[in-house]
């Protein structure tokens, strides 16, 4: 596995290898480096589990005014030419395909790809690689098959694409709905990511952190529109990449840019072997058992294959069908720059992928995942403390200067993509609901404007509620579980638009429906939620264990003293428990739900298609075709 990784970092990250690599037998540059890296591989910390992560406040606080301050600068200059819906949800399709490309980057590398996957690579090793891999058959996906069709066949929302062909009501009741369910779900995880930040990082307490993310926010959406939120995710896509960058080439200059001696130090940490053993809940090592070669293998999260099968196919067709991943679509003035953003996107979120993976596995390294976890169980501060630790360390002004860029980056990360998801929602309630359903279409542009400006407001205060809600989920669980929803729902309906001449508006509604409804129902009783009962038997082995030993006279280390305790008290409080919907244990084996509701969604938007079916949607068809294969009277498309 460590070679095969090597294999496709060489393969899809050349610029690392620029610099002259040192053969596998060659010493690693630097004196430095070489204590480092045995200290590491000997699984030596250099000093006590840390129980947060210090920072200079002055100057974390002076980078995050810097970026408000900014962001702020452009949201000024933003609302000064937003003047029509046009301006407001699209940017008045004014973005070239350069600068929607960054913008698309900026918007789909979220809190969760930045902080969580680094998180779960660095205390599951090879399983947030898995998670990371999604994005390159995600953007193949919309490349092929949604931009180009979509921007000549758009004109804001999904509502809009469904509603060619259907002059239903409930049609665009429910794509509105289905915009809004879904961007809430995925908005949590920025959330959540935004909360913990600031909690750990400058001592504001998390209901706080929450509350003033989302008002910051709502100001941005209402007064910037599109145009704001584009600049907004282009300066941070640029931020992102850079420091990304920056952190892998620190980390494998300390081993001279060979990427087998980095994975065999991370296989080889002793630190990391006990972490593994007690994932796999080993009590005593067991005799001939790699446990760090373990670390380098996929399935501590994902052990089934079928779970693996299920993620993949989240991320391969939920990004298509992401509202403010669309929306980006048109913001440019063709389907030449909505391609041409495709690929830019694809190169982007891609190199970042693997930078991000590499920063896990040196954070498990370097930092080690029992320092992480002792910070953050959800491991969501592990790239800012690899920032922190390549910068020189906690105290040091190196140090402090890097884990503060990291973590203001990280912040306008949160900005940026929270930004474009309230624009999705607001665009879906003022667009799609207040105009298209309860207005017939005939509202002028300043009450437009008004409603998308309350719309914003409300799903902000939404967001607020159900982000303090969430403290305790990791961040890129929530956006997955998002993807598969979205999966489940959006693009069969979106595809069978697009492509199925029979489609209607039956299909859209029951597709939209029991795809979502299904996904999430799944997702209830899955092995995703938790069930304290499970809780509760995991820690009576360790109480049977431990009084095991006691029994036959064993006396228990200071350790094992306060595992016992830790577990009696984790039964006593689990014992009695059940899951949020009142299960004791999991109907539905896999953590992803996509292998099962994705094949009910296209199922239930053909049944109702076929039981609710409409010639003369059929028969509308053919301009459709038209529209999307050549744009031809887009600009003064109106809906039948």
């Amino acid at each position: 596995m460590r070679r095969l990784l090597l294999i496709f970092s060489l393969t899809c990250c050349p610029l690392l290898h620029a610099a002259p690599s040192a053969s596998a037998a060659a010493p690693l540059q630097g004196a430095t480096a070489a204590v480092a890296v045995q200290n590491a591989a000997a699984g030596k910390a250099p000093a006590p589990l840390a129980q947060e992560v210090k920072t200079n406040k002055t100057i974390t606080m002076s980078m995050f005014m810097a970026i408000i301050f900014v962001t702020g600068m452009i949201v000024v200059r933003a609302a000064r030419s937003t003047r029509t819906t046009a301006d407001y949800y699209a940017a008045g399709g004014g973005i070239s395909g350069l600068q929607n490309g960054w913008a698309i980057a900026g918007d789909y590398l979220s809190a969760a790809t930045f902080l969580g996957i680094a998180g779960i690579t660095s205390i599951f090793g090879a399983d947030g690689f898995m998670y990371a891999v999604g994005p390159f058959f995600s953007f193949v996906t919309i490349l092929l098959v949604i931009a180009e069709p979509c921007r000549n066949a758009g004109k804001y929302t999904l509502g809009d694409i469904l509603s060619l062909r259907s002059s239903s009501k409930v049609v665009r009741g429910t794509a509105a709905l289905s915009a809004v369910v879904v961007s809430t779900f995925y908005l949590l995880g920025q959330m959540v990511g935004a909360g913990k930040l600031m909690q750990l990082l400058l001592g504001i307490p998390y209901n706080v952190s929450v509350f003033g993310v989302g008002v910051l926010m709502i100001l941005y959406v209402t007064f910037g529109g599109m145009k704001a939120t584009t600049w907004v995710q282009i300066i941070k896509a640029f931020l992102l990449m850079m420091s990304g960058l920056t952190i892998t080439l620190l980390l494998l200059w300390k081993f001279g840019f060979n990427l087998l001696a980095f994975y065999d130090a991370v296989a080889s940490s002793t630190a990391v072997q006990d972490h593994v053993r007690g994932l796999l809940k080993h009590a005593a090592p067991e005799n001939g058992f790699d446990y760090g070669q373990r670390f380098l293998e996929p399935g501590l999260i994902l052990k089934d294959p079928l779970d693996q099968i299920s993620l993949g196919m989240a991320f391969a067709l939920g990004a298509a069908g992401l509202p403010h991943i669309m929306m980006r679509f048109f913001t440019v003035p063709n389907a030449q720059a909505a391609r041409k953003s495709v690929v830019i996107a694809m190169v982007l979120i891609g190199a970042f992928m693997i930078m991000v993976t590499m920063i896990g596995f040196g954070a498990a390294l370097f930092i080690t995942p029992q320092q992480i976890t002792a910070v953050d169980k959800g491991g969501n501060m592990a790239a800012p403390m690899m920032a922190q630790y390549l910068g020189g360390g906690a105290g040091s002004l190196g140090g402090d200067l890097f884990l503060a860029f990291v973590c203001a980056v990280a912040f306008s990360t949160i900005i940026a993509v929270v930004s474009g998801l309230i624009l999705a929602v607001s665009a879906a309630v003022a667009h799609d609901f207040y105009v298209n359903v309860l207005k017939d279409g005939k509202t002028d542009q300043g009450k437009q404007l008004k409603i998308a400006r309350i719309s914003a407001f409300v799903i902000g205060a939404i967001a607020i509620v159900l982000g303090i809600a969430c403290e305790k989920q990791n961040i890129a669980h929530l956006v997955v579980l998002a993807f598969a929803v979205v999966a489940s729902s959006n693009f069969p309906v979106v595809l069978f638009a697009l492509f199925w001449k029979r489609f209607n508006a039956g299909g859209i509604v029951t597709g939209l429906s029991v795809g979502a409804l299904f996904a999430i129902g799944v997702v209830l009783v899955s092995p995703t939620m938790t069930y304290p009962k499970r809780i509760a038997a995991d820690a009576k082995k360790v109480v049977d264990l431990m009084e095991q030993k006691q029994a036959a006279g064993v006396a228990l280390a200071d350790k094992e003293l306060k595992a016992l305790e830790k577990a009696r008290a984790d039964y006593a409080r689990n014992r009695d428990g059940k899951s949020l919907v009142g299960l004791d244990a999991p109907l539905f084996p896999l953590k992803n739900p996509a292998i099962l509701s994705v094949p009910v969604g296209f199922l239930a938007a053909i049944a109702g298609t076929f039981l609710f079916g409409s010639r003369r949607e059929e028969e509308m068809f053919d301009e459709l075709y038209i529209r999307q294969n050549t744009g031809y009277g887009m600009a003064d498309a109106s809906e039948h």
